[in-house]
């Protein structure tokens, strides 16, 4: 069954689920949009012919009527638009990251919407095909029980979401699922220490592309102990990370039994008996092989922990995680599954997030935060 989904917004991320969808007819209908722009309403069209533009969040829900509608604005902008749509239109919604810009927003949002069951937040880090790898690995018991999780890849919320998702796998609550959004231990209190320091780094690409004349940049980094219910969080993150790719993305997932360091597993399945395994990812397209670029499959130890869920298609790891949501949050919309990334859990970890750029403002002080009421 197709999905019916519409997008508020029409910028860079907004164009993503636009894609996508039009990338994946058998299950995503492309219904409409509404920005509050008309030059961004009919560069849309434009963009993604026969998809129609609407003035407003209401003419798009009632004259398109979709299943699921995406909220792809400012970070500002996107508690305001949520709840407008949940609570006025009736409708659900998967939000773009963070869900609010700080944490009053962040108590309003729930205190709106929160009873509603009708947002979920378009999280897509855990659904990457190496961290979803990863945690298939942690389920099937290798490591044991995780204890610490380190992140050098991304910033703040999503960061903050990583390293609770691997957490989650062995604190009896997974990764995904309805139990993400039950009360628990996984909502407690916390204690998030940050410390910035300032290096020159060259700066040779960013979202637009390549310098071909690199910059020296006084690029800062955020380093951040993170003591959590479930463990323990180290996060490293720093400027630019996500474009400059002189820099290692760096996950390292420790557990009572061994560890994960990138796509390398040590553990002791029996005594005496240490084993160094990876995890390798099979892609196709490669020497003579003519089946077209596509990840087929990733495995560990003989077996697939990870299968390209749209088999065939020529997607980015980022494109193949946001389907996979919109798939996810799909079945969740027609009432037929449970939010892959429930508003609780989003909300929790930017409140984490705002914790560590507190501290960092604050020069290093420990920043606590309490038992906030989607986690009761």
């Amino acid at each position: 069954m197709t999905t019916r989904i519409a997008v508020v917004g029409g910028g860079w991320r907004a164009q993503f689920y636009g894609r996508l969808a039009r990338a994946l007819p058998d299950e995503f209908d492309l219904v409409g949009m509404t920005a509050r722009s008309a030059a961004t309403r009919e560069e849309w069209e434009r963009v993604f012919p026969g998809c129609p533009a609407f003035p407003t969040a209401g003419d798009l829900v009632r004259r398109a009527r979709p299943d699921l509608v995406v909220v792809a604005v400012s970070h500002t902008a996107n508690g305001a638009v949520s709840r407008s749509l949940a609570i006025d239109e009736g409708v659900h919604v998967l939000a773009e990251t963070p869900p609010a810009a700080d944490v009053d927003g962040l108590r309003r949002l729930w205190d709106a919407v929160g009873g509603t069951g009708l947002v979920q937040v378009a999280e897509q880090y855990p659904a990457l095909p190496e961290h979803a790898a990863r945690r298939a690995v942690i389920r099937n018991g290798a490591i044991g029980p995780v204890t610490q999780v380190q992140v050098s890849s991304t910033h703040t919320y999503h960061a903050v979401a990583l390293i609770r998702s691997y957490l989650r796998e062995t604190a009896g609550v997974g990764a995904g699922g309805a139990a993400d959004g039950a009360p628990g231990a996984c909502f407690g209190p916390a204690t998030v220490t940050a410390h910035v320091s300032r290096a020159p780094l060259l700066d040779p690409e960013d979202r637009s592309g390549w310098h071909d004349d690199p910059r020296q940049v006084d690029a800062a980094t955020t380093l951040a102990v993170l003591d959590l219910p479930e463990g323990v969080g180290l996060y490293d993150f720093t400027d630019n990370q996500w474009h400059n790719r002189l820099l290692h993305r760096r996950v390292l997932v420790r557990g009572t039994r061994g560890e994960i360091s990138g796509d390398s597993v040590r553990h002791l399945p029996e005594p005496r008996v240490l084993v160094r395994s990876s995890l390798e990812r099979r892609q196709t397209g490669y020497d003579l092989d003519l089946d077209g670029f596509c990840l087929e499959s990733i495995t560990f130890e003989g077996r697939a922990v990870y299968r390209m869920p749209f088999p065939g298609r020529r997607f980015s790891d980022e494109d193949i995680a946001i389907a996979t949501l919109m798939r996810s949050a799909g079945t969740w919309a027609r009432g037929e599954g449970a939010p892959a990334y429930p508003l609780a859990q989003a909300l929790q970890d930017q409140l984490l997030g705002l914790a560590i750029e507190s501290s960092a403002a604050r020069g290093g002080a420990p920043v606590r935060t309490g038992v906030e009421a989607w986690g009761r």
